[in-house]
């Protein structure tokens, strides 16, 4: 294989045959080329060396994604992490990103509020962002979530007792959607694994997907915080439609291009 992306690489060099068309095969090897090599890869620049539209790149590097040899990111794409799905390897990952997030969200609870939240390392963040005077009522299935609001002087807490992801460090099955179930709530704050213009909210776990669903279904206000490398990606079980979400918090300017879509749709940007 090293072989081959050399040859590619080569290829790409010579300007005389620089125009030539290459099999995705071809491209892909030459992507995962560029990223071993500089541990970061451009959207824009493999656009310019491979002679082909971004949205032909955005569309390789979804697919490399999706099989796991790389991460996509806003503008280009990272190095895959060891277990993205890990809660402790999401702990310490894309923090900035995070904060910022969470910062941008913490204004949308308010006093008195009945809140709704599951876990994830933003929601994390967010609620170690809560003001020491906000009284409200927060019910999740998170444990680090839970530990959290335990230390706030003036956020009672109820924790949705279940069977235990252990990576995720969250409770799932019946006893959790029954619990979430019985629930009113003001708002839903949703930490999200994917989130696409058409498709809405998207989980990799079926149970995670169905105590997400559940907790959609209690609140009057759906919002999701969301890093901008998970905006337009899928995966396999639908937690919330795109018309069930009134909010969509990231650590972009709500004027990205990327963020238009949701826009039209009248998705509230932060």
């Amino acid at each position: 294989m090293r072989n081959n992306w050399r040859k590619f690489a080569s290829i790409l060099l010579d300007s005389s045959i620089k125009k030539q068309v290459l099999l995705k095969e071809e491209r892909h090897a030459y992507i995962l080329q560029r990223l071993s090599a500089r541990q970061k890869v451009l959207t824009s620049s493999l656009s310019e060396e491979l002679s082909v539209s971004e949205d032909t790149i955005r569309r390789d590097l979804k697919e490399l994604a999706d099989n796991g040899q790389l991460r996509k990111v806003h503008g280009g794409a990272l190095p895959p992490s060891h277990n993205p799905y890990a809660y402790r390897d999401r702990e310490v990952y894309a923090l900035e990103s995070k904060i910022k997030i969470a910062e941008k969200a913490r204004s949308l609870i308010q006093d008195g509020q009945v809140v709704l939240m599951d876990g994830g390392t933003t929601n994390l963040e967010l609620v170690k962002r809560l003001p020491q005077d906000l009284h409200a009522t927060f019910f999740t299935n998170s444990l680090p979530v839970a530990v959290q609001l335990s230390g706030h002087p003036h956020i009672e807490v109820i924790f949705a007792g279940g069977k235990l992801l252990k990576d995720a460090q969250a409770t799932i099955g019946l006893e959790v959607v029954h619990l979430f179930s019985e629930i009113r709530a003001d708002i839903c704050i949703l930490g999200t694994r994917s989130l696409h213009h058409e498709a809405g909210i998207t989980e990799i776990n079926w149970e995670e997907a169905q105590v997400k669903r559940s907790l959609v279904q209690a609140a009057k206000k759906v919002v999701a915080l969301v890093i901008s490398e998970k905006i337009d990606t899928l995966q396999p079980y639908t937690v919330c439609d795109i018309k069930g979400l009134h909010t969509v918090v990231t650590e972009l300017d709500t004027t990205d291009e990327i963020l238009i879509p949701y826009k039209k749709r009248g998705i509230v940007l932060i």
